[in-house]
């Protein structure tokens, strides 16, 4: 069943002098429930404008997003703030942590947002995201007290306690050693398989890229479906 779907977008940035900067070209990308896609790309070929188009934070300049079988064009800014908040979890390098909190406050701030039961349950909830990986032990440390690994754990959880239908992972390793960053992306793998969320993630590592199911090139916009191990020629 699909959960997202592009066709034909494009973004293009009108600049004050000179002809427009065509950032996406016609991108085609179905994302099934559950599925596990990495979009490999340089600095400079897109990634970041995808990844805000595909997250619901910015709109293409043409073409069409189907999410849930609705196209973004039919959501009222309101609902789609409510999915977003609902449906999508986000994993950046720089982990995004508030640095005066401890773990379990950092876990716990989506759930703040939340209605109903999961508001009221908000502390239950984080702990045992935290639990689930593995930092069961770590509830009150500060992100100043947590190595890089444990920190980005911390955001991995944050992004997962809403129960999230497509988490999207924004060079989840680049801060990271990698072995920490292997057993990192082992465990948000694991996580999201045992969820069924779909996961992409968007990277220029193609040892991270391998990871996943399905595979795609970003170049100038452009997006192509290949094979894991693709290089990503003068990254």
């Amino acid at each position: 069943m699909s959960l997202l779907e592009l066709q034909g977008v494009t973004r293009t940035v009108e600049l004050a002098e000179g002809a427009p900067l065509h950032i996406l070209r016609g991108v085609d990308l179905e994302v099934e429930v559950g599925d596990h896609v990495s979009i490999v790309g340089r600095s400079g070929s897109g990634k970041s404008t995808l990844l805000n188009i595909l997250g619901l934070l910015d709109e293409p300049t043409s073409g069409m997003l189907v999410f849930d079988g609705i196209p973004l064009e039919r959501m009222r800014a309101g609902e789609r703030d409510r999915r977003r908040g609902r449906d999508v979890g986000f994993i950046f390098q720089q982990f995004n942590l508030l640095p005066g909190r401890t773990a379990l406050d950092n876990v716990m701030t989506p759930l703040l947002y939340a209605t109903g039961r999961a508001f009221w349950r908000r502390t239950t909830l984080a702990a045992q995201m935290l639990e689930r990986v593995g930092l069961g032990e770590r509830f009150d440390a500060l992100p100043s007290q947590l190595s890089g690994g444990e920190q980005q754990r911390v955001a991995i959880a944050r992004a997962l306690v809403r129960g999230p239908r497509l988490i999207l992972a924004d060079e989840p390793t680049g801060a990271l050693d990698v072995e920490t960053g292997a057993t990192v992306m082992a465990l948000l793998d694991e996580v999201a398989e045992a969820s069924g969320a779909a996961l992409i993630t968007i990277t220029h590592d193609v040892n991270v890229a391998a990871l996943a199911r399905r595979h795609y090139r970003l170049d100038s916009g452009v997006l192509t479906a290949t094979t894991a191990g693709v290089s990503v020629a003068g990254r």
